[in-house]
């Protein structure tokens, strides 16, 4: 995992903050609780959270979700210089589409044990085959993020 240089904890934390506040709307229509925004130039110019089950999409993934509102409100669907932010570490499909977004920056919350693919299981950000670097930073306020999905699939089992 690289770490950017740019990467200011207190403006991390922020963001993520607002994130998690996303992920928390998503469970409270039954979505599994993940979270995102766009950011650039100190601007929220996309948010989302998980949509697959409500939008009938299984692309439909909080970081898939903010870069096309991103890309809608911009009219471009290159998201260069900015920071996507997310509550857990994201899976294959949502790296892709950062990658193919020229998202600059990643920062994620809690790690995915089973799907991530910064840390926990393909190590994507590390792959030389990709035309594009992404900056990741994970670990931001990780606790929130990993006790709102525990108590989402604790009610779930109840």
């Amino acid at each position: 995992m690289t770490v950017s240089d740019h990467s200011d904890q207190h403006t991390d934390e922020h963001w993520m903050r607002q994130a998690l506040v996303l992920a928390a709307r998503g469970a409270e229509v039954g979505e599994v609780p993940v979270g995102a925004l766009v950011v650039r130039d100190g601007e929220i110019i996309g948010q989302g959270w998980n949509q697959p089950i409500s939008g009938h999409d299984p692309t439909a993934h909080a970081e898939v979700v903010a870069m096309r509102d991103a890309a809608t409100r911009l009219g471009n669907y290159r998201l260069t210089g900015a920071t996507l932010y997310v509550t857990i570490e994201p899976c294959t499909m949502c790296f892709g589409a950062l990658m193919h977004a020229r998202i600059a920056r990643l920062v994620y919350g809690a790690t995915e044990p089973r799907a991530g693919t910064c840390v926990s299981q393909l190590r994507l950000p590390e792959q030389t085959f990709y035309n594009h670097r992404v900056a990741v930073t994970g670990g931001v306020l990780a606790e929130d993020s990993a006790a709102l999905l525990r108590g989402f699939f604790a009610g779930k089992r109840r």
